[in-house]
């Protein structure tokens, strides 16, 4: 019978000026883009950490710290691979994730689809394996006072065999 491990990450970014949106691999018009030394995707981050985390592997922030020059502004989406990658080396190959947004604005509706279909491209998987939600804070806190955008993230892992 083959293994099955399940992971969760959780990732927030404050909101600047003068950067681009870009959640689950998708940029979005917005008037303001997630602060980060990397591309600041949110939910790349959540999803990242949840496969380390499925493997009891080092996280992002161990694998990829901000202090890494070569990491400025990095597409979030080539950290993405490099987990997938060593996630791959433990046995392991991605089978589903979950990924709710913490967002009150853009509002996400129409992009879930889209954000859903990136991720599953990521992790080479059917984009029926991925779920994409959005939730608003109702006006509490640094998500809902339009500072900052939030990802939580549960993954799952399958051994191969």
């Amino acid at each position: 019978m083959a293994q099955f491990r399940v992971g969760v990450g959780y990732d927030i970014h404050r909101l600047i000026e003068g950067r681009r949106l870009v959640l689950g691999g998708v940029e979005l018009l917005h008037d303001k883009g997630l602060a980060g030394h990397s591309d600041g995707d949110v939910v790349l981050h959540a999803l990242a950490d949840a496969l380390l985390g499925a493997c009891n592997l080092p996280d992002i922030g161990d694998l990829f710290p901000d202090t890494d020059p070569k990491l400025k502004g990095v597409d979030s989406r080539k950290l993405v691979a490099e987990v997938i990658a060593r996630v791959r080396k433990t046995g392991f190959e991605p089978n589903n994730a979950d990924c709710i947004i913490h967002a009150e604005r853009p509002r996400l509706t129409e992009h879930k689809r889209k954000i859903a279909d990136s991720i599953a491209t990521l992790l080479g998987i059917d984009a029926g394996r991925i779920s994409v939600k959005a939730k608003t804070a109702e006006g509490m806190g640094p998500v809902g006072t339009f500072d900052a955008i939030a990802a939580t993230v549960v993954a799952s892992v399958v051994q191969r065999d």
